[in-house]
């Protein structure tokens, strides 16, 4: 089974300052049809224009995580932490209990293009936390680079659930491949750029889901592609 959700069908918000488009219900846009899949709840694709952004706000027991695509968010939570996320990097915090955070672009210039990803955790009530990793392109180039597992295998860092998370930046024309083990679900976020996955060609802001298929193939287009591998339980 391969389900594409097209970019031009997810759900859209827009304000002065943001520009969000939500590949699953979120906020005030709901779709029956697309609540998440399996433990992936949440995938916003956010544009932030320069000097804004989220004010301080609560979350918990959700595991969220940000990729950053271009420009950079400056990111402080109530454990203290201050951070500023930049393209190659991978960051997650862990809600747990409780947490409050602030996310905003600190450029007075540049805007800031990112992905918000929510994963419902194993359980509820963990301790909140902080993580943040940096994966340079090299390392993504023409290859699946795991980024985030249960384990934090690889220097990956760690998702409190079963979900391996793979980052991905392809040439025109390369070929990555990733055979699912059985009863898994694929996942597949197309972030920049063209690619093929298994033969159906998508782009940028398009999901894809895939089940009880023996490998995945994907294929970078003409101009290439950037992109996230979700293997879930």
């Amino acid at each position: 089974m391969l389900q594409i959700r097209k970019s031009d069908t997810r759900g859209k918000f827009r304000i002065s300052w943001l520009d969000s488009k939500h590949s699953f219900s979120f906020g005030e846009y709901h779709d029956p049809k697309f609540m998440g899949y399996r433990s992936l709840r949440v995938i916003n694709e956010d544009k932030v224009t320069p000097g804004a952004g989220f004010d301080t706000h609560g979350h918990r027991d959700m595991e969220i995580i940000s990729y950053v695509l271009e420009g950079a968010i400056e990111h402080r939570d109530s454990l203290g932490t201050g951070s500023v996320i930049k393209p190659g990097d991978v960051q997650i915090m862990s809600a747990g209990t409780g947490i409050r955070h602030s996310e905003f672009n600190p450029s007075d210039a540049e805007g800031v293009h990112f992905l918000q990803i929510w994963i419902i955790p194993e359980r509820d009530g963990l301790k909140p936390r902080y993580d943040q990793r940096h994966f340079a392109k090299a390392e993504k180039h023409n290859r699946l680079r795991l980024v985030g597992s249960r384990d934090g295998r690889d220097d990956s860092i760690q998702i409190f659930q079963d979900v391996d998370l793979y980052g991905s930046v392809l040439d025109a024309g390369a070929k990555v491949s990733f055979a699912p083990k059985p009863d898994r679900g694929i996942w597949i976020q197309i972030a920049r750029g063209v690619a093929s996955v298994n033969g159906e060609t998508v782009a940028a802001g398009d999901g894809v889901a895939i089940e009880n298929v023996p490998v995945v193939e994907i294929v970078g287009g003409a101009a290439g592609a950037e992109l996230l591998l979700f293997d879930l339980g």
